[in-house]
């Protein structure tokens, strides 16, 4: 991009003239910097006032534009940093050791979408100022990953764990010390022979993980402390923030002021005044005190008042600027008498349209690559499935073998927002939000066929059975269940082969179910029974027609008490018929009262798993068709995928309205 190409004809009168006010204010960086360079000769030269897109000299301060853009994102400063670093595209430093000779206006670096590390952090400062933060622009020193936007040898954002919190020890110091177990000294010492065997191999895969990581590792840079990099500091107190921090204006991401990353600091400014670094950051700025206040640390250009300024009228008083002298009181203190005002910013007022806001990649998308992975963004009704944004993990550096996708959506209908496939077991599992008609949360699979392998979760506080969760393959199926009445947790289904005969002569599934084999239910413990009367797993043999009841325990008990109903050997099986007998019922209640015992209570009992069976059988086949329903739909949103259109997206209303009137 050809910078000398654009058209600056149009730009306001403010870009291309100085006023009186501008002009004193550079009279006196110009004094400001000749002191400067009188007081510290082997300091590198300070970006104070350099030329704007028309050629003319403005001072830093000026160039910061405080601006609040009007939408919600934009109140906080993350929202601020990934619109800056998503808007723009890096464009290196003429020379990485030298700061540049220009510093455009933010509107004009909007215009383009295009900059430098110092366009990025004047339009970042901007926008972090209108939102009421205590941000500076920094000039300063930056390691080369960090300069020429240089990421593989990170870890992706989105693959970093959370911190564990670690569990607090034991305050009792008074608890019992157990002794250690005893061990053999001949152990301990034929252990201590093999590893000096194994020395020698262990050393050898050593020296050759060693020089694995000398390969990995990158070279050393030789411009290491030189390569000059500008980026934002945010200090602590307004917008009730905890820790002063940096922001990375080429990612956005914050950076603590210990980051080794950056090496040193020559100036920060906002757009009210300019401070200049007296500390030593040969540590880099791990050690740096950020209390602008302190003259002993930071050299401030012009000295700051706590009274309030006044508006200039026809018999204004003349206003005195002090230079703040050197701490060595090497340098007398002047003072300067003017007869203006600080002169406001002479950048137009930023402005972003919702269009612009809602689409920020100029490219159509934007490709980050980290160590070991990808990360793709895409602007929102980009790609007709509401895909925004894909990572790819990689198993090598050189990112040749991918181990997992995740994708994120936005706008669907169907409600999906994630989507993770494993490559290696071409498992996908689908993650959608609360409102899906079926009450869906989430979808493991590999085809969408039919007993192939799902498993489904469910918002489970909407459904009325509690179903949080349901797998499914062609030989079982199991649901597991939360907070219902009946302490419920589990029912596991297995299922035997369809008949071959009608398979072959192309009989529906529903015709020709599965045969059930076995139904288990598991129970958590009911407080209000007694445990010898509460079930804790209930076994239905439906084709070996077997009925086994197994009951919780209670806490002095080692042996849970069963009810196992046999079929009776011989006799034919009726619906309507229940023969009850000693030979077909084996319990073991050891601490039963006498009811347990009593024949008739087994008989009503047995009645009463009978229906539930019946029952049972129902809701399974239910559960089958649920399934079944669910492949479908997911069949049929995967194959007309619809977007939403928010009332609140003017860009893409506008898209649709151009589409309808062409």
């Amino acid at each position: 991009f050809d910078w000398s190409s654009i058209d600056t004809s149009n730009l306001p009168s403010s870009y291309k003239t100085n006023s009186w006010q501008e002009k004193k204010l550079l009279q006196l960086a110009d004094h400001f910097f000749q002191q400067y360079t009188h007081l510290c000769p082997d300091r590198k030269p300070l970006f104070i006032h350099p030329l704007n897109e028309c050629g003319v000299q403005k001072f830093v301060s000026t160039t910061v534009r405080p601006t609040l853009l009007p939408y919600p994102d934009m109140y906080y400063w993350s929202g601020c940093a990934s619109f800056v670093c998503d808007y723009l595209i890096m464009e290196p430093l003429k020379c990485p050791i030298t700061p540049p000779s220009s510093l455009y206006s933010p509107t004009t670096i909007l215009k383009y979408q295009r900059g430098n590390c110092f366009d990025f952090t004047v339009l970042l400062c901007s926008l972090l100022i209108g939102a009421g933060y205590d941000a500076y622009c920094v000039h300063g020193y930056a390691a080369l990953e960090m300069c020429s936007l240089d990421q593989t040898q990170e870890l992706c954002p989105r693959l970093r764990k959370p911190p564990e919190i670690p569990e607090e020890e034991d305050p009792n110091k008074y608890r019992i010390k157990y002794p250690l177990e005893p061990q053999s000294k001949f152990e301990l010492q034929q252990k201590a022979k093999k590893e000096k065997e194994n020395e020698p191999a262990q050393e050898e895969e050593e020296a050759e993980e060693e020089v694995v990581t000398e390969v990995e590792k990158p070279k050393r840079d030789p411009l290491h402390g030189l390569r000059v990099h500008a980026w934002v500091l945010v200090l602590a107190g307004k917008r009730k923030v905890p820790e002063t921090f940096f922001i990375n204006p080429f990612t956005g991401n914050p950076h603590s002021t210990t980051d080794e990353c950056f090496l040193g600091i020559e100036s920060i400014w906002n757009h009210r005044n300019y401070w200049v670094n007296m500390q030593d950051c040969r540590t880099g700025c791990k050690d740096l005190s950020f209390d602008l206040s302190d003259p002993f640390c930071w050299e401030i250009m012009f000295a700051e008042s706590n009274e309030p300024s006044q508006l200039p009228t026809e018999s204004a008083k003349e206003d005195t600027y002090e230079m703040v002298s050197d701490p060595s009181n090497a340098l007398e203190q002047e003072e300067i008498d003017m007869s203006f005002e600080k002169p406001l910013s002479w950048v137009a007022q930023i402005k972003v349209s919702c269009r612009e806001y809602e689409n920020p990649f100029s490219q159509g998308k934007k490709v980050i690559l980290y160590d070991k992975a990808k990360l793709e963004k895409w602007a929102a009704y980009a790609n007709e499935d509401g895909l925004v944004e894909r990572l790819t993990v990689y198993a090598d550096s050189d990112r040749t073998e991918e181990l997992e996708v995740k994708e994120w959506f936005k706008h669907r209908e169907d409600l999906l927002y994630m989507r993770e496939v494993n490559k290696q077991t071409q498992l996908i599992t689908d993650h959608f939000r609360p409102g899906h008609p079926l009450l869906l949360k989430a979808h493991s699979y590999t085809s969408l066929e039919p007993e192939t392998g799902h498993t489904v979760e469910f918002y489970h506080t909407a459904r009325v059975d509690g179903l949080w969760k349901r797998f499914e393959n062609a030989t079982e199926m199991t649901e597991y269940f939360v907070g219902r009445e009946d302490f419920l947790h589990m029912r596991h289904i297995e299922f035997d082969e369809r008949d071959k005969e009608m398979e072959q002569a192309g009989v529906t599934a529903d015709a020709n179910p599965r045969p059930i084999v076995q139904i288990k239910e598991y129970f958590h413990r009911n407080p209000e029974k007694p445990a010898d009367e509460d079930i804790e797993e209930r076994v239905f043999m439906v084709i070996d027609d077997i009925i086994q009841l197994t009951y919780h325990l209670e806490l002095h008990d080692t042996i849970a008490s069963q009810v196992v109903f046999c079929r009776v050997i011989g006799r034919e099986k009726r619906e309507d018929e229940i023969f009850l007998s000693r030979e077909n019922t084996v319990k073991y209640q050891p601490w039963s009262s006498e009811k347990h015992k009593n024949m008739l209570h087994l008989y009503n009992l047995l009645w009463e798993l009978r229906a539930e069976q019946k029952e049972l059988k129902h809701q399974v086949r239910e559960s089958e068709a649920e399934m079944l329903n669910i492949l479908m739909v997911r069949e049929d949103e995967e194959a007309n995928i619809k977007l939403s259109v928010s009332m609140y997206s003017s860009a893409k209303r506008g898209q649709e309205h151009e589409a309808t009137v062409s």
